[in-house]
């Protein structure tokens, strides 16, 4: 049984093999520590505070070596990069301390963690089927298989790339097929889908949905798990879910640098239970989940439990 893999960028599909070493190549041009455009100020504002990262592994699960290579910028530069070297290039400006590792998403081996700090697991790909498939019957590779369990057991945050179909969490696309790795995080206790506004929002100027982008639907145990985050297409080039799930990475990370005693599950519960619905227009949990995530407002407490 074969599931149709594919990143989430609008409108591309692409395979590819494992490779560390292209990650490392991403946006040369961009210096680390400096506000950019596309970035949320809150970022700024917890650099300033003294957390970046520092003692957090963000593994970013994507495409490292196919021959697909997207146009855009991070920084002043446009450059043309795998969608993994995008990726990996957002969570690793958000949360420049944090240490940041690599697997293709075609890999087929279980994902290794660090055996100290905090683990994030970003996924910017999804795996299709046509509906009506049973998830309890998916043979996954060991890739998705430890993932999964992650995910369920608490044992890292994993950040899901919510989808660019604009229909619901597990709901089937107009060609029928559905996201399976999405269906199986479903309940998953550090687990987090991450859909796309337009922009960042405020209170004086909200953000909408992006026209693409996945929503919570009805589905009250998805509507727990989710929350959305700025892409801005207009200065980064780059547009998708798979570009608001590196900003929840780096998020993450950055929250582990700071509350360095707690959990996965304890770094994705702080994220989603602070996130912000006056900063998005028109708020609803089907669509918006929990709202736009805030990081100054999760970086707040003196400790989370």
């Amino acid at each position: 049984m074969k599931l149709l893999q594919a990143f989430f960028v609008a409108g591309l599909l692409g395979s590819a093999l494992l490779s560390a070493a292209l990650a490392q190549s991403t946006v040369k041009d961009v210096d680390t520590y400096v506000l950019q455009p596309w970035m949320s100020i809150d970022v700024g504002e917890a650099w300033k505070q003294g957390y970046s990262g520092a003692g957090t592994t963000i593994t970013l699960v994507d495409d490292f070596r196919s021959k697909n290579l997207m146009k855009g910028k991070l920084g002043t530069k446009s450059e043309n990069l795998l969608h993994g070297q995008w990726t990996l290039g957002e969570a690793s400006l958000i949360a420049p301390a944090a240490k940041v590792a690599s697997q293709d998403f075609h890999a087929g081996t279980s994902v290794p963690l660090a055996s100290t700090g905090l683990n994030i697991l970003n996924l910017s790909y999804a795996m299709y089927y046509k509906n009506g498939l049973d998830v309890s019957k998916i043979k996954w590779s060991k890739q998705e298989s430890s993932i999964i369990y992650d995910a369920k057991n608490g044992l890292a945050v994993v950040s899901k790339a919510a989808g660019n179909d604009a229909v619901a969490i597990g709901t089937p696309t107009r060609s029928g097929y559905v996201d399976y790795l999405n269906t199986a995080l479903r309940g998953g206790i550090s687990a987090i889908y991450v859909g796309a506004l337009s922009k960042n929002g405020t209170p004086i100027a909200q953000a909408k949905l992006a026209s693409y982008s996945n929503t919570a639907g009805t589905d009250l145990t998805v509507q727990k798990q989710f929350v959305v985050v700025g892409v801005e297409n207009s200065k980064t080039g780059l547009v998708g879910t798979s570009f608001a799930a590196p900003v929840v990475s780096g998020y993450a990370a950055i929250l582990g640098s700071k509350f360095t005693g707690a959990s996965p599950a304890d770094i994705s519960n702080q994220l989603l239970s602070t996130a912000r619905t006056d900063t998005v227009a028109d708020y609803k949990p089907a669509i918006y989940g929990r709202g736009e995530a805030s990081l100054s407002r999760a970086l707040a407490p003196l400790s989370i439990k």
